[in-house]
């Protein structure tokens, strides 16, 4: 190589870094600026807008399909610069925490009900969900938080039409998207996923000594959902400012799911039920899937073993269940199961001091929506959807908004080992990255 071109290879490398460094200061200052200067209400917005202008500026990398190429015939890509700028935002934003509607809803009581959302990247399944969000009587009291795991300017979007109470925004700061060509996404030299344990050692790849249960290696698309629930469930409890002091109940739902316009009504109840009748009680718990009628079950609860196919879904709990759940953290976060509430239901069994008890709505408040996704291969209809959910509380609406609630059942908290493992967490890389949560940020 001739000595004259060295000084020039390095000024361009050096341009680069320079370039790279700029768009990640002024994405962060970008976000630090909106929070203090502009309207909260415009935040997002503006944020978009800047990362449109980065995109015409700048062209991403290829995203390479997962164990695409044998590792040893690939270099680790580099990290592309919108990357970066995503990277810098959803820092920045997790760090602000600010809250819309503030100045709207500025009497909210203390300790009232905080509504958390995992957020994936649905976003008709989602416009039902804020839809059906707007309907419920009371909304106004509470502070809806959205967790999401993947940056959208339409998401974002959908989220800004939310007026009518407080709301939030967090992000995954581990997503596929953020990491989309090492770990946790997808790093090239990663194990193909099928490849026997003994041909993966001869290969080299990265995790090559720890396949899961049935012998594949580790897929990040679905390692993310049980990651981000169980990073979530801790951010909302420990990082989010306006919750420090919070002795309320949080309740957990999903992007695809469906509330009744009495839901926070009914959640009321169940509180001072629970206070009265059954002090014990790990979880409250909106419904199960199955839809019962509510001509004679509309004012009705039971007391039973929390069971992840019935009551994973509208789930409430107070501080001290989180607090005790989290003792279980390794357990947790060590068991080979790529599903967070089949994790849980493990935990009930061998990590949990007592069974879990749950009260529950025998007549729904919420309902599935999502008819498609990971577990779901055929196509989504989320306007057929609607139309099931609405014609049952459009022909219960009379037995809605109960006076009092009935506790008619209480079965006795035997607890219930998951059936089987669901494998697809055998990598030791997931087990340390969920343990390090309660220690980041």
């Amino acid at each position: 190589m001739c000595r004259g071109t060295l000084p020039v290879m390095r000024f361009r490398i050096y341009k680069r870094k320079v370039f790279i460094l700029t768009l990640v200061v002024l994405a962060c200052a970008f976000a630090f600026w909106s929070s203090g200067k502009q309207k909260k209400n415009d935040l997002f917005s503006k944020e978009v807008e800047t990362v449109r202008n980065n995109r015409a500026q700048v062209t991403p990398g290829h995203r390479r399909l997962f164990n695409e190429t044998q590792p040893e015939k690939v270099a680790k890509p580099e990290v592309d610069n919108m990357t970066l700028v995503y990277r810098g935002i959803v820092f920045q934003l997790n760090f602000d925490q600010t809250i819309r509607n503030e100045e709207k809803f500025k009497t909210r009581p203390q300790d009232e009900l905080v509504v958390v959302v995992q957020v994936h990247n649905r976003p008709e399944y989602l416009k039902l969900l804020i839809e059906s969000l707007r309907r419920a009587k009371g909304i106004e009291n509470v502070l809806l938080i959205f967790s999401h795991d993947y940056w959208s300017p339409e998401i974002n979007q959908i989220v800004a039409t939310v007026d009518f109470c407080q709301v939030l925004q967090i992000f995954f700061p581990f997503s596929i998207q953020l990491y989309p060509h090492e770990f946790p996404g997808n790093d090239p030299k990663d194990c193909p996923r099928d490849i026997p344990k003994k041909d993966a050692l001869k290969l080299g790849c990265i995790n090559a000594e720890y396949p899961d249960s049935f012998g594949h290696y580790r897929e990040a698309k679905f390692s993310q959902t049980k990651h981000h629930w169980w990073w979530k469930l801790h951010f909302v409890w420990e990082r989010v400012k306006a919750l420090k002091d919070h002795n309320g109940l949080v309740l957990l739902i999903e992007e695809d799911h469906f509330l009744s316009p009495d839901f926070y009504h009914i959640l009321k109840l169940m509180a001072s039920l629970k206070m009265e009748q059954c002090p014990e009680c790990d979880i409250m718990s909106l419904g199960a899937y199955s839809h019962v009628g509510y001509a004679s079950k509309a004012n009705k609860v039971e007391v039973k073993a929390w069971k992840s196919t019935e009551h994973n879904m509208g789930m409430a709990m107070n501080r001290q269940t989180y607090q005790t759940l989290m003792q279980c953290t390794d357990t947790f976060c060590t068991y080979d199961d790529y599903n967070w509430d089949w994790s849980l239901q493990h935990l009930t069994v061998t990590c949990l001091p007592e069974f879990w008890k749950v009260m529950v709505s025998e007549a729904p408040r919420i309902f599935h929506a999502g008819d498609c996704g990971m577990h779901h291969k055929k196509a989504c209809m989320p306007a057929s959807q609607k139309a099931k959910i609405e014609s049952i509380l459009q022909s219960s609406s009379s037995q809605l908004f109960p006076k009092s609630l009935l506790l008619t059942k209480r079965l006795p908290a035997v607890g219930v080992s998951p059936h089987v493992k669901n494998g697809g967490w055998g990598d030791i890389r997931d087990h340390e990255l969920c343990k390090s949560y309660r220690r980041l940020q």
